[in-house]
């Protein structure tokens, strides 16, 4: 008989969470154990070509052959690219002067120290 092992599919949307716990061949590579477990019937929108895989949050080919016990992860694509996204965010603080023109920090709080304060003596 051949050798098997235990591992974890997972795929999320904002709507729904798929996590399956398969036992699989032992040579059974990521797209071999995605196929066969039936995921892709239950989400259509899931297209190989296209979505990238991963084990345990670390990107991966189709073609790797996971380990015992590990979780493959098919993401979704990204909405946004963060880093576009916080360039908006630090742009949109400049234009309404809660960031400093020149670095992009917190603008600093204007403290006055004219005024000491008085002790009841």
């Amino acid at each position: 008989m051949a050798e098997t092992k235990a591992v974890e599919l997972a795929y999320a949307t904002p709507a729904k969470q798929s996590l399956l716990s398969l036992t699989v061949d032992a040579a059974s590579t990521v797209e071999q154990i995605i196929l066969q477990s039936g995921i892709l019937s239950s989400h259509a929108e899931i297209d190989l070509s296209q979505n990238k895989v991963g084990i345990w949050s670390r990107t991966c080919k189709l073609n790797e052959v996971p380990k015992a016990g590990d979780r493959i992860e098919i993401y979704r694509p990204l909405i946004a690219d963060p880093k576009d996204m916080r360039r908006r965010r630090a742009e949109k603080a400049k234009d309404e002067g809660r960031a400093n023109k020149t670095t992009g920090g917190r603008q600093q709080q204007s403290q006055s120290h004219d005024s000491e304060p008085q002790s009841d003596s």
